[in-house]
């Protein structure tokens, strides 16, 4: 086990624009004796395998960190029921796994057939519990220290006021939390909202507790914590009584799913990782739907209950779309109609002129979306054949034929991504000079000041590496002109429930916004922006708007597209740089069931959001780098 733990590395997937986002979790309920595993699958540690497996499937959601949690069921008085372990390491769900693989290995030399004995085993092995919890962490709030993994502990004398809760989300009342229930929080506390969730939480469970020893009623502990949290979020949960839960927020705005037969209860943030470890057809992984919890008792019985009235859903785009393992049926659909419906726009772009034209994507991410904006291309060039073959009559030879039916969308692996180089970056005087090297080029696919160079990444953040490296790259192919697309639209406002976008002045869509005002002379706008969100703020009202919109108001989309083309334009690069973003439109068209979009609207799903934004611009003015929560 332990040689199989430690062959198993991390992919380490990113985008042009590194940001750190979601969360993932992984949580499992074995409904049989471990006695029944070892018989029909030849392994006692079935659980642990499964656990390991539905974590690296999802190794996508965290790199910074991951932890695992296990309960074991019917232990006597005084012995550990309730275990936990967390790694920040270069590959943490390697490194966790692999511990355990070293706790088996030193047991079997003293006992060979241990594994052979469930009950011994079980006795031994700290981790081989029933009720299992796995956690991937991107750190959003906190340090990257191991303390901010997930899951964190609450422990206690009393079996079922012990809770190891673990999550995907970000809060943005973490200190209005602590106020509640009249907590001073250490300076620990203070840099973490599952510290804050987790101590409400613990709050109303002890509560519980009390009125019905060892059998609270979760439900009720739900249904008085949660719907003080302002935020999106995924949470799982195991209690030392060996109850668990899942629960998603009331607007569906981070995603969670579960799997269930007679043998295990599964939950995951995403589809494709159970359908993968648990061989499972799609019909039977099933969405959590808003607000609802998927609560287990200590015998193995489940309930799936509405804790939380749903509201109008809004499950994030940025996540499903940018994030997500692209293996899931769904999200592999909607990364195709992304690049599908920009082909249009493309090709009004180059002036229909396909023959001199080369379409790739950067970075790998974007591929799938890339595949959707050549079936686009294909789809006019067919056209186009046809029509071109009809309008000959009789007037063709085999070769003048052929030579039409053989014509092709222009196809190449431009830039190819050297991950090593990012490694060693650590003096600041050397930084902006390898940024312009972690990407390499693919040289004599490019007919010098005659091919136009099309590009689709999945997104464009800060613009950053664009600028200082993908362009400059490019560059270098001397290429007509270079067209850069995102399958994202425009980001214009912070993230407060899960990605790390929190301080205006890194989007290049803001910037872009800011050198228009002050090209125009209307400085004046950010002025009145600024008094009246510090008037929101004298007046405890910064959830009300999102006073931030009125900087964008004055613009068409595509005048800021072209001031961001301008702005990632290197000064010594001379080529003509267009920039084309997916339309809103267009997005909920491709990702009809993820409308969530305050990132590109502004719009956001809970008063806190608007907090965020106003707080953003207020410390964008002051010169603050700080986050907006």
């Amino acid at each position: 086990m332990a040689e199989l733990y430690l062959r198993h590395f991390l992919l380490n997937t990113t985008m042009s624009d590194e940001i750190k986002h979601e969360c993932g979790l992984a949580y499992i309920r074995l409904r049989k004796p471990f006695s029944y595993y070892l018989q029909q699958y030849g392994a006692v540690t079935y659980g642990l395998n499964k656990l390991y497996l539905l974590m690296e499937k999802q190794h996508n959601r965290g790199q910074d960190g991951a932890g695992i949690a296990a309960v074991k069921l019917n232990t006597e008085p005084g012995n550990p029921f309730l275990h936990r372990m967390r790694s920040n390491a270069q590959q943490p769900i390697a490194d966790l796994f692999f511990k355990i693989g070293q706790e088996i290995t030193e047991l079997e030399k003293y006992q060979p057939d241990i594994k052979q004995h469930p009950g011994l085993m079980k006795g031994h092995l700290p981790f081989l519990g029933e009720v299992l919890l796995g956690h991937l962490r991107y750190g959003t709030q906190g340090k990257n220290n191991v303390e901010f993994c997930h899951p964190f502990i609450k422990r206690d004398l009393m079996p079922g006021r012990n809770i190891a809760l673990a999550g995907n989300f970000n809060l943005v009342n973490t200190d209005e939390l602590f106020d509640l229930i009249n907590m001073s929080p250490g300076d620990f506390q203070k840099q973490s909202d599952l510290a804050a969730m987790m101590e409400v939480m613990h709050h109303f469970l002890a509560k519980e507790d009390e009125q019905h020893p060892n059998e609270a009623d979760i439900t009720k502990v739900l249904k008085k914590s949660t719907p003080l949290f302002d935020g999106g979020y995924t949470i799982g949960a195991l209690l030392g009584n060996g109850y668990s839960f899942v629960m998603r927020d009331a607007h569906g705005i981070r995603p969670a799913y579960y799997y269930i037969n007679d043998e295990v209860i599964v939950a995951a943030s995403e589809r494709a990782a159970i359908r993968t470890s648990f061989n499972a057809a799609e019909n039977e992984v099933l969405e959590l739907m808003p607000g609802m919890a998927l609560i287990v008792d200590d015998k193995g019985n489940y309930k799936v209950e509405q804790v939380l009235e749903p509201k109008e859903r809004r499950a994030c785009s940025f996540e499903r779309i940018y994030f997500s393992r692209g293996s899931d049926e769904k999200i592999y659909r909607e990364r195709i109609a992304l690049g599908h419906h920009l082909s249009k726009t493309v090709l009004e772009s180059i002036n229909y002129d396909l023959k001199n034209t080369i379409f790739s994507y950067i970075p790998n991410t974007a591929e799938v979306a890339f595949y959707g904006l050549v079936k686009g291309m294909e789809e006019y060039l067919n056209k186009i054949k046809v029509d071109r073959i009809l309008s000959w009559g009789n007037d063709f030879t085999p070769e003048k034929l052929e030579e039409m039916v053989n014509r092709k969308i222009r196809q190449e692996k431009i830039a190819i991504k050297d991950v090593k180089l990012r490694t060693f970056i650590t003096e600041d005087a050397n930084r902006n000079e390898m940024v312009q090297h972690v990407y390499d080029i693919t040289y004599g696919t490019v007919r010098r000041n005659e091919d136009t160079l099309v590009v689709i990444d999945d997104s464009i953040v800060r613009g950053t590496t664009l600028k200082e490296s993908i362009v400059r790259m490019l560059a270098r192919l001397q290429p007509k002109k270079i067209i850069v697309v995102s399958s994202a639209p425009q980001i214009r406002y912070p993230d407060c429930y899960g990605i790390d976008m929190s301080k205006l002045g890194d989007f290049i869509a803001f910037r872009a916004a800011i050198a228009l005002l002050k090209e125009r002379n209307m400085e004046h706008i950010l002025t009145e922006v600024h008094e009246k969100i510090k008037e929101l703020q004298r007046n405890n009202q910064l959830h009300t708007e999102n006073v931030v919109r009125q900087v964008y108001k004055p613009f068409t989309t595509l005048e800021i597209s072209d001031k961001i083309a301008q702005l990632i334009t290197p000064p010594e690069v001379e080529l003509n740089i267009e920039v084309i973003y997916q339309t809103i439109e267009d997005l909920h068209d491709s990702c009809p069931t993820n409308t969530g979009d305050w990132y590109f609207t502004g719009n956001y799903p809970t008063p806190g959001g608007n907090k965020v934004v106003n707080k953003a611009f207020l410390n964008y003015m002051e010169g603050k780098n700080v986050r907006g929560y």
